[in-house]
């Protein structure tokens, strides 16, 4: 049986260039985007070549099909960097979990904050976590407290997901980046300067 590896080359778009453009007839267009108007494809060519460029089909199913006179590797270029910049806007947002203590200390929760702010300025959730060990179970107002301390010093940038509840002695609640108010990433780290923590 023989296998035949093509899916990666399916996503790439392939484009017809100078000799291999099947129609006589085109619609050319230069590289700054001006119609030249309707050629035949011996007259693209020469005009192409004689600006040491080339031809490049962009609208095949066009009646005629529409050429560019632009150079080709460099098109190729940018067209991957458009795919490179569509691909990391579209970027999807994870949720980063951070661990607090019932009982930690105040530099250690603002060293917690100030990681959740860069979070929350890079667009990601944030999933706070106070585990109590032992019999700290027995004291959950303590947990409560840092836990709603962290949260409303994120207010600003943030918004509650979800609410603090318990999952077994784990007390959990999970923010995520408020549009409105979010920070990016530069500016998250600005207002970590000013906590100077």
């Amino acid at each position: 049986m023989i296998k035949r590896f093509r899916r990666k080359q399916e996503n790439k778009r392939r484009y017809r260039t100078n000799e291999f453009i099947f129609s006589n007839t085109l619609r050319v267009i230069d590289s700054s985007g001006k119609q030249i108007g309707i050629l035949s494809k011996l007259e693209a060519l020469s005009k192409a070549r004689m600006l040491g460029l080339d031809l490049v089909e962009i609208a095949p199913n066009a009646n005629p099909p529409v050429v560019k006179i632009i150079d080709f590797k460099k098109f190729l270029y940018q067209e991957e960097k458009k795919k490179r910049e569509e691909k990391r806007k579209s970027k999807t947002s994870e949720t980063k979990e951070l661990r607090l203590g019932p009982f930690m200390n105040e530099h250690d929760l603002m060293v917690i904050i100030k990681k959740a702010r860069e979070f929350i300025g890079d667009g990601n959730k944030v999933k706070f976590v106070v585990k109590f060990a032992g019999r700290q179970i027995a004291h959950p107002e303590f947990g409560e407290n840092v836990l709603t301390k962290a949260i409303n010093s994120l207010s600003d940038v943030s918004r509650i997901e979800r609410e603090k509840h318990f999952e077994g002695r784990q007390l959990i609640a999970i923010i995520s980046p408020d549009r409105k108010g979010g920070l990016s990433p530069s500016h998250a780290k600005a207002e970590n300067k000013k906590i100077g923590k």
